[in-house]
């Protein structure tokens, strides 16, 4: 799997180093990018106009969520949606998503940076899932709002950059399951049932024997065409 570029992100201005600076990147009042902060307003705009979180150019039908293991469970992402390309290209050589011992950077980091909507693994999972659907809805939440995915009309797990086997995935989910398992509990007894249900739900899209691609979960003929 060769990290090409995409035409979209080829139009992305540069950083010092000549990386492409995401569309969502926050940048301080001299234009110097910090890759970790989400810019202000850009959650809002990517909304209203429809645009992919890390080109900024209009969407198609299919839409793609880079997320994690424990994501694929609950079906939730923290941000909007992606081209599948970009989506790709994002989870092959950005290094927390890449690299499962790269821990996040959290050296000198704004004070009044706001995380993320919902509750955050901080933990590297080692894997990342690229889920693309043709539709998704808004869930309000205290510090912000989440995305509830869809029904996948594609899904390709990923690790250090390469199509990920089953057992990657499945270390992956043993590592952060006690994480949603505490969550659940605290809640009640129907959210395990709950969470246990959407866990037997999720295997389906676990990689195995069979796939037409490594890492490739779930495909249509029009998953690609779309992205």
């Amino acid at each position: 799997m060769a990290n090409e570029i995409p035409d979209r992100i080829k139009l992305l201005p540069r950083d010092a180093r000549g990386f492409p600076i995401p569309w969502f990147v926050h940048r301080d009042a001299d234009g110097v990018a910090d890759f970790r902060i989400i810019g202000p307003g850009k959650v809002e705009v990517a909304l209203l106009k429809n645009v992919c979180w890390i080109c900024g150019t209009p969407l198609a039908r299919n839409k793609a969520f880079v997320i994690g293991p424990m994501c694929s469970i609950n079906r939730v992402s923290a941000e909007p949606p992606c081209h599948r390309s970009c989506a790709m290209f994002a989870a092959q050589v950005c290094p927390f998503l890449s690299k499962p011992r790269m821990r996040r950077n959290t050296k000198d980091f704004p004070t009044e940076a706001e995380p993320p909507a919902g509750k955050m693994v901080l933990h590297n999972p080692g894997v990342c899932c690229i889920w693309t659907t043709r539709e998704y809805r808004l869930m309000p939440v205290d510090n912000g709002v989440l995305f509830r995915l869809g029904e996948p009309v594609e899904v390709r797990w990923l690790c250090q950059g390469k199509p990920a086997t089953r057992d990657e995935v499945v270390r992956a989910i043993d590592k952060g399951l006690p994480f949603l398992i505490d969550e659940a509990k605290q809640d009640s007894d129907e959210a395990v049932q709950a969470l246990l249900h959407a866990i037997h739900r999720m295997r389906q899209y676990l990689p195995g024997v069979g796939n037409a691609e490594p890492g490739a979960t779930t495909k249509t003929a029009s998953a690609a065409s779309a992205a």
